[in-house]
């Protein structure tokens, strides 16, 4: 049986490319912060995952189902409506959201519409647990 294969892998596409492709000054803007934040979160270069998902560090994984692949430990991608971070949960998740400011929730992503609408110091906690988090459960 042929093994399920991961749509979103890493791939040699530019980072800066892709962002500068973006039309909207302040979400292209606010995609380079959030690369910035993001690499010294996570120590590691930015690197994109398919042909919008700009991701930090990696982890391999395998269900038991046989499918198996890598993705990143964080990321975000900027789409039309808003910047979607892909973040891991832990334990105080959801008490650093509640202060983060005017952003919306849906399964594991948090959608921000711009930067300036939360608050940076608790973001760069977010990431910063985040990144711990998912390091620490599947970089053993």
């Amino acid at each position: 049986m042929a093994k399920n294969t991961n749509k979103t892998t890493e791939t040699v596409a530019s980072v800066s490319d892709f962002i500068n492709t973006i039309t909207d000054e302040t979400k292209r803007a606010d995609s380079f912060k959030l690369t910035a934040l993001m690499e010294e979160a996570s120590g590691h270069k930015a690197k994109m995952w398919g042909p919008a998902i700009v991701g930090f560090g990696s982890y391999h994984y395998k269900y038991e189902s046989g499918r198996e692949g890598d993705a990143p430990l964080i990321a975000f991608s900027p789409r039309k409506s808003s910047l979607t971070l892909y973040l891991p949960g832990f334990e105080c998740k959801e008490q650093l959201l509640q202060k983060l400011g005017k952003h919306k929730q849906s399964g594991g992503c948090t959608h921000i519409v711009k930067l300036t609408d939360v608050d940076n110091t608790v973001l760069r906690q977010l990431l910063d647990e985040s990144f711990k988090h998912a390091e620490t459960t599947h970089c053993k």
